[in-house]
């Protein structure tokens, strides 16, 4: 232990001069070690990169940032995806004299991620973004000044050496939060070396280990954890993408086995489905006679990140023991941004008591001290539960430009205050809480107010009654998310209670990417509030937990049971299996999946249809599984049927409609395909009208194979006229369009009217009556761009610079292949959409775009409603007034225009489609009900 202790302090001494010396140390003295970069899909070869490769690579970095005459100290922001990237620029950045912070763009959401990277550039002071020339193009439209990568990397290499202070900033982590509330936690040089020290002594890493890491570098435990911690001991590092883990997550094994990897870092949930997949019945590849991989390499596992619970760890331990995996490997661990990640480790897992819930976390690194406190700020005893509190060197000492949040985070006498509920039991922490308000989900930290906040926007929410809350059950993998409201009509309006329910489940799906386990109505009286006000969210918790909301619970049960029938459970193997897969998209237990309900009545949007077409084709060994298939057939047992039957999409008859909600006896709704000619952009909007009026959509000819496009635009009208007439054979008729679909509707309805039939509602969600001008600059290029756009491959900014960028490519190179590499991997892994399948959707979308070219707008329908949001170039008044009411020259009554938030491509996005579908029904019981 004292020549341990001796080679550390050395090793601080040594690299006093700045965390950014402990490169040049290990590139000096670990000549074979380095690191691995897997390829975004897990199995491709590594590429290698000795520490002296990294150090010269950096270097040349350090000459590229110099031409931007940064001042010493000055913060640059590395907005890099790829650790290949990252990595070096990160080193850079502390060679250079600067302050780097990671951060990943917010995907599929542009509203958000403008707003994050807005408050990013403001409250760094800033800042210098080093990004790709992909995700540049993002950020043009943006104030932030930018450096491309590639180009820093021809910078002439800066050898000089900058010397910071001991407690000069090294690095800015953001917190969680990415709408605008992040606060960027200083990590001083002091603080890196401090914890290096303390981890190294207890993880007793040597040049001779490799280790792994999957974790995207905007988290604190791949940047030091797994990252500098190995350089710093001068140990090989595997990094694969965190996509490839997540969709696979035995790959994590594999690539264990494959590298013969020493440490790497699990949170509770990747062990939860790690088991999962090591339990299931049809798994084949688990077969221990033929030992598909080997753990018997691994010294230890760090798992943190969130609450580890004990149950399933051990489960994880007892199902690969077979495989060579030690019964001492898992170390849970305490960490958060402010203690430079890992802090607190127990090496003594197998200790656990049986009947604690959470596993035991151990005891501080060295020179780290923890305390528990009371309410008042006074220390308890050895057993007793209070607050948790840190003190020590590798502590943080300020968030950045946020001096109250700085005051807020420390007592008086200088402990930093976690927020956790724990206790302290011969020197080992055992937490069983927290006092944020923060609900905590497969490793990622998710704040109350916002979900609260985007809830009560909802129609029939009553406002100030909304709690955001996790709940655990014993068991569980990760926290649970419960959300109460008081409604604003009658709770016992079954109707009115089962919309809203689908609302606020689709709400917080839209937002935060997952669905509630409890969305549970309340009347007002069950909310304890403070004498200011503030919902108690723990006393609603404590209520939940203790049964005290059962009856609520019950009759939240019973409306819907009296939606979607009484439970029928599924049968046979193909039922079972695709059981389990309803169970993992959507998070609910095995036994609650009914056979015979909807994947749309679990809470299914666009996303979710996309991970359940994945798993069906990774499970049941399908080459494609057709969209239209899964919403076709969205139960399970007619899936299982549709599979069983070994029907495709080629062999069915094309039927332009597809029922996106059946329920309800109001007059069904047919919404017509903007541009692309897909229907997804309905999915997440046909939730709100559940048991209210069918919602139909109509989907383009041409997607399957065998299917010729449409001919003309007339053919296509007169094709929709007859599908919808077979489904609804009378009037009176509620008819929209989106984008390019509103001209269709248009001549939809006056088709309808020339056969008798009344149109009740006619619907233009935001584009005017003249399209051939917007269709003659759509080239194919653009109508790639556009597509690319649909599917979230790029953002909306990207769609103003690339059809430019695209023009420019030297003869010969593929404008589609040039999509497709600038796309993010792990969206195209989502999507299952390759180069062949892209080239082919943007064909069908030309061929949309050229039938519009020949479109001259005509006679005359009853009236319509005009649906006006920010257009995509020109202001919103302008596009109302010049282009927009051009519908009245169509129309022989007044129109009526309704303003709703959002852009074009937005209006029915995750931020704004919750607003727009209340305008919506709105308008449609006026003007169909006179309501």
């Amino acid at each position: 232990m004292e020549r341990l202790t001796r080679m550390l302090d050395s090793r601080t001494t040594e690299c006093s001069g700045g965390i950014g010396n402990l490169l040049v140390r290990a590139a000096q003295q670990y000549p074979d070690s380095g690191l691995q970069f897997i390829a975004s899909d897990g199995n491709s070869a590594a590429s290698m990169k000795s520490y002296s490769d990294l150090l010269d690579e950096a270097q040349r970095i350090v000459g590229g940032l110099r031409v931007h005459n940064l001042r010493a100290g000055a913060n640059v922001v590395l907005l890099l995806e790829d650790a290949s990237d990252f990595i070096p620029a990160f080193w850079a950045c502390l060679l250079g004299g600067y302050v780097p912070c990671p951060l990943l763009p917010v995907r599929n959401d542009a509203t958000r991620w403008a707003a994050h990277l807005d408050h990013v550039d403001r409250l760094l002071s800033h800042p210098l973004f080093v990004t790709t020339s992909a995700l540049e193009g993002e950020l043009a439209r943006s104030a932030v000044q930018t450096a491309e990568i590639d180009a820093l990397r021809t910078g002439r290499p800066d050898r000089s050496a900058h010397t910071p202070e001991p407690a000069d900033a090294a690095v800015l982590m953001l917190t969680s939060g990415s709408t605008g509330n992040s606060k960027a936690v200083v990590l001083s040089h002091d603080n890196l070396l401090a914890s290096m020290a303390g981890k190294t002594e207890r993880q007793r890493l040597t040049c001779a280990d490799t280790t792994l890491n999957w974790i995207s570098f905007d988290h604190v435990a791949a940047l030091l954890e797994a990252h500098m911690l190995p350089l710093y001991v001068g140990a090989t590092q595997i990094h694969v993408d965190s996509a490839a883990v997540v969709a696979d997550p035995l790959l994590f094994l594999r690539l264990i086995d494959r590298h013969r990897v020493s440490m790497t870092f699990a949170p509770n949930f990747l062990l939860g489905k790690i088991n999962a997949v090591c339990e299931s019945a049809d798994h084949a590849a688990l077969d221990v006679a033929q030992r598909p991989f080997d753990l018997s390499c691994v010294k230890h596992i760090v798992s943190g990140g969130e609450a580890i619970v004990a149950d399933t760890a051990r489960r994880f331990l007892d199902l690969l023991a077979p495989y060579g995996l030690s019964r001492d490997a898992l170390w849970p661990a305490f960490g958060m941004t402010e203690t430079c990640a890992g802090s607190i480790y127990s090496t003594e897992f197998h200790d656990t008591p049986a009947d604690r819930e959470f596993a035991d976390l151990g005891r501080p690194i060295r020179a780290l001290q923890m305390r528990v406190v009371d309410e008042c700020g006074m220390p308890l005893p050895d057993g007793a539960q209070g607050e948790l509190q840190l003190r020590g060197p590798m502590i943080f000492t300020r968030y950045y430009n946020n001096a109250q949040a700085t005051r807020a985070a420390f007592t008086s006498d200088g402990w930093f205050r976690t927020g956790d509920l724990g206790s302290i039991e011969g020197g080992r922490l055992h937490l069983v809480g927290r006092s944020k308000d923060s609900i905590i989900v497969n490793g990622v930290n998710y704040f109350s107010h916002e979900l609260e906040t985007a809830i009560e926007q909802l129609d029939g929410i009553e406002k100030s009654f909304v709690a955001a809350f996790p709940t655990r059950q014993s068991g569980d993998a990760t926290e649970r998310l419960v959300v109460t409201f008081a409604t604003a009509f009658p709770i016992e309006d079954a109707k009115a209670l089962y919309r809203l329910l689908v609302a606020v489940r689709n709400a917080t799906i839209l937002l935060w990417g997952f669905r509630p386990s409890i969305v549970l109505p309340l009347p007002k009286d069950e909310f304890p509030k403070t004498s200011l006000g503030k919902i108690q969210r723990n006393l609603l918790r404590q209520r939940l937990e203790t049964g005290l909301l059962a009856v609520h619970q019950s009759n939240v049960d019973n409306v819907a049971r009296r939606q979607t029938g009484e439970h029928v459970s599924p049968q046979g193997r193909l039922e079972t299996t695709i059981a389990r897969i309803f169970s993992e998209v959507f998070g609910v237990a095995h036994d609650a999946v009914s056979a015979t309900v909807s994947f749309f009545d679990f809470g299914g949007t666009s996303l979710e249809i996309l991970k359940l077409k994945r798993l069906l084709e990774l499970r049941i060994d399908l080459a494609d599984v057709p969209v239209l298939a899964i919403i076709k057939h969205p139960t399970v047992q007619t899936l299982a049927g549709w599979v069983a039957s070994g029907a495709r999409a080629a062999s069915e008859r094309y039927d332009p409609v597809v029922p996106l909600q059946s329920t309800g006896d109001k007059t069904p709704l047919f919404c017509v395909h903007p541009g692309v000619g897909e229907i997804l952009v309905f999915v997440n909007l046909a939730r709100y009208f559940v048991d209210e009026r069918p919602f139909y959509a109509l989907r383009a000819r041409g997607f399957n194979a065998g299917e010729a496009y449409f001919s003309s635009f007339d053919e296509m009208v007169r094709t929709y006229v007859d599908a919808i007439r077979q489904r609804q054979p009378h009037g009176p008729y509620a008819i929209a369009g989106y984008s390019y679909g509103a001209a269709v509707a248009f001549e939809i309805a006056k088709v309808l009217e020339s056969q008798g039939e009344r149109v009740g509602f006619l619907g233009s969600f935001n584009l005017p009556p003249h399209i051939k001008y917007r269709m003659d600059e759509l080239d194919p290029i653009e109508n790639a761009v556009n597509l690319a756009f649909f599917l979230s491959l790029i953002d909306g900014k990207q769609t103003q610079t690339l059809p430019a960028t695209l023009r420019a490519l030297e003869p010969g190179r593929d404008p589609y292949a040039y999509l497709m590499d600038i796309a993010p991997p792990e969206r195209l892994a989502e999507l299952q959409i390759d180069l062949e399948k892209f080239r082919a959707w943007a064909n069908l979308g030309h061929s949309l775009v050229s039938l519009g070219r020949t479109y001259v707008p005509s006679g005359s329908v009853e009236s319509m409603s005009v649906f006006y949001a920010i257009p995509l170039r020109g202001t919103k008044d302008d596009w109302l007034n010049v282009q927009l009411r051009q519908w009245d020259n169509f129309t022989r009554r007044p129109n009526r225009y309704i303003d709703v938030p959002g852009e074009h491509y937005t209006l029915m996005g995750p931020k704004h489609v919750a607003a727009f579908q209340a305008l919506l029904r709105a308008e449609l019981d006026r003007t169909l009900d006179g309501n």
